[in-house]
């Protein structure tokens, strides 16, 4: 009957009495380890430069284009054209038994450019109109043209169109007629391109609102303008 087992194994070496045979570990380098946050503090670091490199450029951007801005006024002294309705001319106001109205208006007004270096360009993109009580009576559209330096120019517009005026309009617009108080509102939009010596720079819209008083709508009638208020804006 077989014993339990030895409580040891013995190598072949040192049954011959022998331990030079046997060999110790290879010696093992531990690499150090770094903790993760050191790379989360590198990127973090990596971000904060580039946002304050953005900041900067943004900052320099503004210096430059406020610089340019105050040399552009020293230099060049803009000033913004001023635009008023010399005349209203009626050519044709009949009145339809169907209760439409046929208009033909001449309508002069008159752009001033008082700078000495910067020009205008009117646009073919423009539109006119003539109306009374939020009802078209006529439309048209400017000339397009040039304006150099220290230049007024009167462009005669004409105007034509045919509106539907119910009967209540067209009683109210009799009344206005007879009292010799005709208040009529005169819509003027065009593009405008801003031209520096000889340098084209960018387009924007003139909106004129000119509201008139007039004493007669009669065909080939001297009309008198009793009061006129005008305002304008621009549109980027």
């Amino acid at each position: 009957m077989n014993g339990p087992p030895p409580p040891y194994v013995m190598l072949e070496g040192s049954r011959h009495g022998s331990s030079s045979d046997v060999q110790p570990p290879p010696y093992r380098r531990n690499v150090p380890r770094y903790h993760s946050n050191y790379h989360k503090r590198s990127s973090g670091k990596s971000c904060l430069r580039c946002i304050c490199c953005c900041c900067g450029c943004h900052f320099l951007f503004i210096i430059i284009l406020a610089a340019l801005s105050f040399y552009f006024y020293v230099v060049y002294e803009p000033i913004i054209p001023s635009y008023t309705v010399q005349n209203l001319e009626v050519k044709s106001f009949d009145v339809q038994p169907d209760f439409s109205l046929n208009t033909e208006f001449l309508l002069a007004v008159k752009a001033d450019n008082p700078n000495t270096n910067i020009g205008f360009t009117y646009g073919k993109e423009s539109s006119v109109a003539v109306t009374y009580s939020d009802a078209d009576l006529c439309t048209g559209k400017l000339p397009s043209f040039h304006q150099g330096h220290k230049n007024t120019t009167i462009m005669k517009i004409n105007l034509k169109g045919k509106s539907e005026f119910g009967s209540g309009l067209q009683e109210a617009l009799a009344d206005s007629r007879k009292h010799g108080k005709i208040p009529l509102l005169v819509e003027v939009k065009v593009p405008i391109t801003v031209v520096v010596g000889d340098f084209p720079l960018r387009e924007f819209k003139v909106l004129v609102n000119c509201s008139l008083v007039v004493d007669n709508l009669a065909p080939d009638k001297k009309m008198g303008i009793l009061s006129k208020n005008t305002t304008f804006d621009f549109e980027f």
